[in-house]
């Protein structure tokens, strides 16, 4: 094992000469992390404020699920799926019964599943509504961030995520987010096969629908007999205070009871799904559905992995026997409300939004201003990382282990921040 006595500074100069340019990290270089902290190879404490863009709901390095990688570890790490594993069926079972989904196809990363979720609903368009072949489209909302494949920037409006990649995909259609007219205008089109959406847009800058948009559109896509596709990726997995953002205002208590109010044809799951230990990502239909995929039509060598499974499996038991939906839903109202209070006395802080421990502030700048970006460096300074989205905005996104303490330090650290903070 390589064990580094580089400082931050020398890692940060190594990345740049022999790494691809394409991500602007802060300038820190974490070595440890351990439920909401982190630390810097110099020996730096922080509070993680990002959660690896909510990959790490159940805390950094969590012993349980860990202890699951580690254990499976030294039985079985992979046979890909030529042949079957003993830990794939029963990891099957639990995603199953755990979400009410009949069927679960496993994959590794997000965009994978969004890409596989965008093929099985073309699949299902030809095999099940009738459309004739290569007509099938596929409706996306502005604003979105599903991942950076060649689909997924084809539907994107990110000028840095489309640019000199074209020509693009075609048979995607993009509407306004948050817009039901857009929508029952767009579901006028016979060819539409599917409408897939964020329940809230975390790279967007955390943007909240109306209450009644998810379940609303739903219907809109029943009625057109168009599948409605939630990605999930970021919102889901307890982070907005509840199992799953579709799940709207449940009263489920630790365990979901698969009572959505907005009930998705088709749910991708990645992120924290495996607690960030480990690459998972899955769709989740039913019979009808994901059965118009028959072998040899997809695929995954790591896709299904017993590592995966054994992971999973960890990462899920901690969201239900900690209760993290719930305890997410109380931080998140304590978080929003402090944060409203350095709106309300602090001229820099114009805006809080978000639900559960997915939030954001907005900045009182422009969008290519480099305002957010600097108090997120004072803020790094301070012992917090977050990280800016749009220029003016920051995300807000810790670890949903937090107590109550230490988010109340934390607003203290936000609120400080800001408010000595001089452009």
């Amino acid at each position: 094992m390589l064990t580094t006595t580089l400082s931050s500074q020398e890692l940060m100069q190594q990345e740049n000469k022999y790494g691809a340019h394409n991500y602007h990290p802060l300038p820190v270089v974490l070595a440890k992390g351990d439920g909401v902290f982190v630390w810097d190879v110099e020996g730096k404490k922080y509070y993680d404020f990002l959660s690896a863009y909510s990959a790490v709901n159940q805390g950094h390095c969590h012993p349980r699920i860990v202890g699951a990688l580690t254990e499976q570890a030294t039985k079985l790490t992979l046979t890909s799926r030529a042949f079957y594993n003993d830990m794939l069926g029963p990891y099957e079972k639990y995603m199953s019964e755990y979400f009410g989904y009949d069927k679960i196809l496993p994959i590794n990363s997000g965009v994978e599943a969004v890409e596989t979720a965008l093929k099985l609903c073309r699949k299902w368009a030809y095999q099940k509504k009738g459309l004739a072949q290569n007509t099938a489209k596929i409706i996306f909302a502005s604003g979105n961030f599903h991942g950076r494949t060649m689909a997924v920037i084809s539907a994107s409006v990110d000028p840095d995520a489309r640019a000199e990649y074209g020509p693009y995909l075609p048979g995607l259609e993009i509407i306004d987010y948050n817009d039901l007219d857009a929508l029952r205008n767009a579901l006028k089109d016979p060819n539409v096969a599917g409408f897939i959406v964020e329940p809230i847009q975390g790279e967007a800058g955390v943007v909240v629908p109306d209450a009644n948009y998810l379940p609303d559109a739903a219907k809109l896509c029943k009625d057109s007999n168009v599948l409605f596709i939630a990605d999930e990726v970021q919102t889901g997995i307890a982070r907005t205070g509840k199992l799953l953002a579709v799940c709207g205002d449940c009263t489920c208590s630790k365990s979901c009871e698969n009572k959505y109010e907005t009930r998705p044809d088709i749910l991708i799951l990645g992120k924290a799904l495996s607690g960030g230990v480990f690459p998972v990502s899955a769709i989740m239909a039913d019979d009808d559905i994901m059965l118009c995929i028959k072998p040899g039509e997809h695929g995954s060598t790591f896709g299904g992995n017993p590592l995966a499974c054994a992971v999973a499996m960890a990462a899920l038991d901690v969201v239900k026997d900690e209760g993290l939906a719930e305890h997410a839903e109380a931080m998140g109202l304590i978080f929003r409300a402090r944060m409203q209070e350095l709106v309300d006395t602090c001229d820099l802080a114009t805006l809080v939004r978000g639900k559960g421990l997915l939030n954001a502030v907005k900045i009182n700048d422009s969008e290519d201003s480099k305002t957010a970006w600097n108090i997120c460096m004072a803020l790094r300074d301070n012992g917090l990382l977050a990280k800016p989205t749009h220029g003016n905005i920051i995300r807000f996104a810790p670890p949903l282990v937090m107590t109550e303490e230490q988010i109340n330090e934390c607003c203290d650290i936000i609120s400080t921040t800001i408010k000595a903070y001089k452009k």
